[in-house]
């Protein structure tokens, strides 16, 4: 309900923004924000070359394109075609209306079913084989504490593992497949099929706040930015995704009633802690190529050691599927469907909120929003190191890819190795995209009412926010 009402009031807010920019003078089309692509010029105006400055148009008879260098952020580029001239300053936020429909479906649905199919299949085979029973067995004494509602066998708890495990490796590929499917697990306990349980909550916050083990993606954006030393945010977004997911286990536990008054569980927490310890102390102990080396192919050896070992479980097992008058390969493409059904029924949602996105951000309601706390958190003293990195942690909760483009930006305006480098890439490795997450993994079980779902992911957003400039502050 609160999720409805939000998009409602940003596609409102869009829209009015757009009309009152275009009455009044600020806007020279529309045409853009309907079939524009990103990172396009921006048109302001059209002039007859008659019109302009003599020297311009002797300037334009030799070349058909001008640019000006301004005290603007963006240059001013004056291109001639006859007689008209068309007059362009800045670029398109991101993709139009129509382009944005396109790619959602070319660039984000058919990856993501391609995905669903693979991991829907392998998760088949955890069912069919056992293994799934036995890795809910295993996990049920940490998952029961906080997931009363859930039985202790219960195949939820494999799933929300092996979840909480692709996140933890920094595979976003299957840690989608694996949390849609325990959602879809989640829901079949929830006695109010339209209502999100207080077990579908707390999964849906751990899964937003995103501990993160090894952030290779922001390794990569930072080594594309000739960083000195790419990794050296490793420790503070790993600390970062840390508290945020302290912070919500704490946040809808004390919503929940949950008691954390249990040695098994606060014995689990002290052993992650005390893993990404050792971890951290033994990567302080690398020289940087051993270090980039190690990061970069930790994540992908235990994910390919996670596939052999459930593929190979599977073939131990054929018993179990030759009872069930089916075989290995046959319960892989039963899964495959199901995920393919799965991203189908899930693309509406998408759609609808890249929509909204498209046009907050083509509208400059967002860049209001950027450059008005900018400017807020300047008076109130903030240094603008922090304030320049602000920006993507306020579009990160909308957009991945939008943030990600303003944290290329800040590192190419600022520096890989400034400050406001470093912060901007740990803002960005931080937290999950929360509507994204909320628009999927609620689109897909058809829950409306998300009770207090969206209000606590972003308050832990918020947290990991003031999280990353303390702990950056610390290191940097």
């Amino acid at each position: 309900m609160a999720l409805s009402r939000f998009w409602l009031s940003i596609m409102l807010v869009s829209l009015l923004s757009l009309l009152f920019s275009m009455w009044s003078g600020h806007t020279y089309s529309l045409d853009p924000v309907i079939n524009g692509k990103k990172d396009e010029q921006l048109i302001i105006t059209e002039k007859y070359v008659c019109h302009l400055p003599k020297w311009m148009q002797d300037s334009l008879q030799k070349v058909e394109s001008i640019t000006i260098s301004g005290t603007q952020k963006h240059d001013t580029i004056y291109t001639r075609n006859n007689s008209i001239v068309r007059i362009s300053t800045g670029t398109l936020a991101t993709d139009g209306l129509l382009q944005t429909c396109k790619n959602a479906l070319t660039d984000i649905i058919l990856p993501l079913i391609a995905y669903l199919a693979f991991f829907s299949g392998l998760l088949q085979l955890l069912i069919a084989s056992g293994a799934a029973e036995k890795l809910a067995k295993f996990c049920a004494p940490f998952f029961i504490r906080i997931f009363p509602e859930v039985p202790a066998d219960h195949p939820s708890i494999a799933y929300m593992t092996l979840n909480f495990a692709a996140n933890f490796l920094g595979l976003d590929s299957a840690a989608t497949p694996f949390g849609l499917k325990a959602m879809a697990s989640l829901q079949e306990l929830n006695p109010e099929k339209e209502k999100a349980s207080n077990a579908q909550i707390m999964f849906m916050c751990l899964h937003a706040a995103g501990l993160t083990l090894i952030p290779t993606s922001i390794i990569g954006y930072r080594a594309a930015q000739n960083a000195a030393n790419p990794a050296d945010v490793m420790i503070p977004c790993i600390l970062t995704s840390l508290v945020g997911t302290l912070a919500a286990l704490l946040i809808v536990g004390f919503r929940q009633k949950i008691s954390f008054k249990s040695g098994a569980l606060l014995g689990i927490l002290m052993a992650i802690i005390g893993g990404i310890a050792g971890l951290l102390f033994y990567l302080s102990r690398l020289e940087l190529l051993e270090k980039s080396v190690f990061t970069s192919h930790l994540s992908t050896s235990l994910f390919l050691i996670i596939l052999v070992v459930i593929i190979a479980y599977a073939f131990w097992n054929e018993k179990k599927f030759a009872e069930k008058d089916s075989d290995v390969f046959s319960s892989f493409v039963e899964g495959a469907r199901e995920g393919l059904n799965t991203g189908v029924k899930i693309f509406p949602y998408v759609l609808g909120m890249l929509v909204a996105i498209s046009l907050f951000r083509n509208s400059g309601v967002f860049e209001w929003i950027a450059a008005g706390l900018t400017k807020g958190l300047s008076y109130l003293g903030v240094s603008k190191d922090i304030s320049n990195a602000m920006p993507i942690a306020l579009l990160r909760p909308f957009s991945s890819g939008g943030s990600r483009g303003f944290l290329i930006d800040a590192m190419h305006t600022y520096g890989a190795d400034s400050f406001t480098g470093r912060l901007a890439s740990v803002f960005q490795c931080s937290a999950e995209t929360t509507f994204y997450v909320i628009a999927v993994y609620f689109g897909s079980i058809q829950v409306r009412n998300t009770r207090y779902t969206l209000s606590t992911m972003l308050l832990v957003d918020a947290v990991c926010v003031f999280a990353a400039i303390g702990i950056c502050a610390i290191f940097f």
